[in-house]
């Protein structure tokens, strides 16, 4: 039975409505009305040309947007998508916008969403980021196809982006998630996935509802529920990325969403990932090119300056995450200038797991070990940029490549920590 008890009076309303439908798209807002009618227009445009046959719904859960963002949900009329072009649907295609209660939440959207999939009893269902305004009709299809045919539970995105894009993806969170759980998930947290009826019913299941998780880091505890759930998985690739501002970026708030729901995850499945050895691959469907080399300003100096006065300033609170062999050498390296300093994959992987064992531990707060990671990430940061500064997208594939088979060697170390030795 779906989790209505979460679902408003208004949105049981259209949901029934509604009946049952084959494939879902879900669309979670919150003030985005300058992106959400381009978004929705392609979602309709995708369902239109690609299910014209199944019985079809979009679900946007809102979380009480004050701007237009409902009504241009609301006006983005089939009748006239249909009219300008030559796509016909053989079926209604259904639009649903209501707010959730309890005002913004990431995660209260999802499972909202989730609800509406399993009342529903579709088939498939897809999740769109309002914001991801480079998403073409095609998106719909590589995201709902292969799980609507029966083949796979869980579907991640790979985006084209630059090789600076997404460092603390491709430096910390993918290698992790990849040498915990055993999968090589490329996005595990992404603004676009898709899932099987049968794996929102799973979801909704879960404990994360009743943790925090469950509100700022949901996109990747579902990813590793899925994983651990032994469901099948996927990658398929969209296309370009939109790429974040990252003078708005809060790199805290970023470490606790991926990190600290990733450390978090730990808790509850010892047996599973300290029993994973190597690392596996994951099909990958609609290939394409997925690095970029064309112009990124960042500011590397700024990146040192914060890593070494985080070392500095935070000395007292390292000193209890820390090992004293692992503390050492950092400090070692900050000493450095900025010609010589590397903060090498090896350190690197060790410092995380070292990290991950103190958030298990308890050392002190657990949000203030994972705050306290966001200097040392930037130091780590500082050295990919150097050392792939004139590397080819298939260099900075492999030097990635090379940092995930260090994090799947020391691993073990992990497991000892995690049993009381350091």
């Amino acid at each position: 039975m779906a989790d209505e008890s979460i679902l408003t009076d208004e949105f049981l309303r259209q949901l029934i409505d509604v009946g049952e439908a084959d494939v879902l798209v879900g669309v979670p807002t919150y003030n985005n009305a300058a992106t959400v009618g381009q978004v929705v227009q392609a979602i309709r445009a995708g369902l239109l040309k690609y299910f014209p046959r199944e019985r079809a719904v979009i679900v946007n859960a809102d979380g009480g947007s004050r701007d237009s963002t409902s009504d241009l949900v609301r006006g983005a009329s089939i009748n006239d998508l249909q009219h300008s072009t030559d796509l016909k649907a053989l079926r209604t295609l259904h639009s649903i916008s209501a707010e959730y209660a309890g005002g913004p939440a990431t995660g209260t959207a999802l499972r909202t969403i989730l609800a509406s999939a399993e009342l529903l009893r579709v088939s498939a269902c897809a999740v769109v980021s309002p914001e991801s305004t480079t998403i073409e009709p095609e998106w719909i299809e590589r995201l709902l196809r292969p799980v609507y045919k029966g083949n796979y539970d869980f579907v991640t995105p790979l985006y084209r982006r630059h090789k600076f894009d997404g460092l603390l993806m491709s430096n910390l969170v993918y290698p992790m998630t990849r040498a915990f759980y055993g999968k090589r998930v490329r996005e595990p947290y992404a603004a676009e996935f898709s899932f099987s009826g049968q794996l929102a019913s799973h979801f909704l299941g879960q404990e994360i509802w009743t943790h925090e998780v469950g509100q700022t880091g949901t996109e990747i505890a579902l990813t590793i529920s899925a994983i651990t759930g032994g469901f099948r998985l996927a990658q398929s690739f969209l296309g370009d990325k939109p790429r974040a501002d990252a003078r708005s970026a809060d790199l805290v708030d970023a470490m606790r969403q991926t990190v600290g729901a990733m450390f978090w995850s730990l808790e509850s499945n010892v047996s599973l990932w300290s029993a994973n050895g190597q690392s596996q691959p994951i099909p990958t469907l609609c290939e394409g090119q997925e690095v970029t080399l064309e112009p990124l300003r960042i500011n590397r100096k700024r990146l040192f300056d914060m890593f070494r006065s985080g070392v500095a300033e935070l000395k007292p609170v390292l000193e209890s995450i820390l090992s004293p062999v692992t503390l050492s050498e950092l400090q070692g390296i900050a000493a450095l200038d900025e010609d010589n300093f590397a903060y090498g994959d090896e350190l690197w992987a060790r410092t995380v797991y070292e990290f991950a064992a103190s958030y298990h531990k308890a050392v002190i707060s657990r949000d203030h070990v994972v705050q306290a990671l966001a200097p040392l990430y930037r130091g780590r940061a500082f050295t990919f940029l150097v050392q792939n500064r004139e590397a080819s997208a298939e260099q900075v594939e492999q030097n990635i490549e090379k940092f995930c088979l260090t994090c799947e060697r020391l691993k073990p170390s992990l497991l000892e920590m995690w049993n009381g030795r350091k």
